[in-house]
C-alpha cells in the first residue's frame, strides 16, 4: 500500500472534520507534482507535533487543494532529546550527514565551526547560503521520514560556544576514535538533551577535545570501525534510540517513561 504523502502547514489548530486549504509552496507541490485528486489522501504536520491524516476534497486553481481533516493527533516531544553539533564537512557530504541524522532521530543541529574544518562558511551570503541549504535538507528529510516535530538547525557555533553549550546538556558526548569509553558503557538519561558532538573530516583537534571535556562532555567511541564524519552522527542516533527507548516504545518514536 502507498504512504500518504506528508506536507508542512504553518497552523494545524482545526478540529477533525474541518475543511481548510493547502496553498503555497506545498500546495503546489501537492496540486502539479504529485497530482493528488479529490478523494487521495495526504498527511498534514506544522512540524510541531500536531498531525493531521486528510483527504482531498477538491482543486482550488493550478496551485492549491482543499482538503478535510479525518483525524488530528498531538505528538509529544521525545523525552530524550537529542542535539547534534554537526562539524563542517566539505561538499555535499554536510547535507548527507544532516540528512541521515534526522532520519535517524537527531531533534536538533548546530553546524560546528571545528578547527580541522575543511568546509568554511564564512559570514555573509556565501555562509548563509550554506546555512540555508541545510536547513532545506533538514525539512525534507524530516517529511521524508514523517518526523512530527522537525528538528531545528541553529547559527553555526565556534568551539568556545559549544562548550558553553555543553554545560548546560544532561549528558554531552564526543565521539573520538581513540576515546577509552564506548558509547555503549555510558549510562544515558531517560529525560532532557543529549549533546552530540561530531567532529570534522580530520578528526578533533587535541585542544577542542580538552575544551569540551573540561567543560563537562565525555570522549566516546563507536566501536572498532572508524566512521566518516558524515555517517558518524546517523550511527550514534541509531545506538542511542536503542537504550533511551525511542525506538519500539509508543507512537512516534516517544521515549518511555
Amino acid at each position: 500500500m502507498t504512504t500518504a504523502p506528508l506536507f508542512l502547514v504553518d497552523h494545524l489548530g482545526d478540529p477533525a472534520g474541518a475543511e481548510t486549504v493547502l496553498d503555497g509552496p506545498e500546495g503546489r507541490h501537492a496540486a502539479t507534482v504529485r497530482r493528488l485528486r479529490p478523494g487521495e489522501p495526504l498527511v498534514l504536520s506544522d512540524g510541531r507535533g500536531a498531525v493531521a491524516h486528510a483527504e482531498v476534497t477538491g482543486v482550488v486553481g493550478k496551485d492549491a487543494l482543499a482538503v478535510r481533516l479525518l483525524d488530528v493527533v498531538h505528538v509529544p516531544e521525545p523525552a530524550v532529546r537529542v542535539i547534534v553539533a554537526q562539524a563542517l564537512v566539505k561538499g555535499d557530504r554536510g547535507e548527507l550527514a544532516v540528512e541521515t541524522a534526522t532520519e535517524a532521530g537527531a531533534d536538533g543541529f548546530l553546524p560546528w565551526r571545528a578547527a580541522r574544518c575543511v568546509a568554511r562558511w564564512d559570514e555573509g551570503p556565501r555562509g548563509a547560503k550554506a546555512l540555508e541549504r541545510w536547513r532545506s535538507t533538514v525539512r525534507e528529510a524530516a517529511k521524508q521520514s514523517r518526523r512530527p516535530w522537525q528538528p531545528e538547525v541553529g547559527a553555526p557555533v565556534t568551539t568556545r560556544q559549544l562548550a558553553e553549550r555543553v554545560a548546560g546538556a544532561d549528558l554531552a558526548v564526543v565521539l573520538h576514535e581513540s576515546a577509552g569509553v564506548s558509547l555503549a558503557d555510558l549510562d544515558l538519561p531517560r529525560h532532557g538533551e543529549i549533546l552530540l558532538a561530531v567532529g570534522p573530516e580530520g578528526g578533533v583537534d587535541e585542544h577542542e577535545l580538552a575544551a569540551l571535556t573540561g567543560s563537562g562532555a565525555i570522549a566516546v567511541r563507536m566501536g572498532p570501525e572508524v566512521l566518516r564524519a558524515s555517517t558518524a552522527a546517523c550511527v550514534a542516533l541509531g545506538a542511542i534510540a536503542v537504550r533511551t527507548g525511542r525506538w519500539g516504545r509508543g507512537a512516534g518514536g516517544r521515549a518511555g517513561t
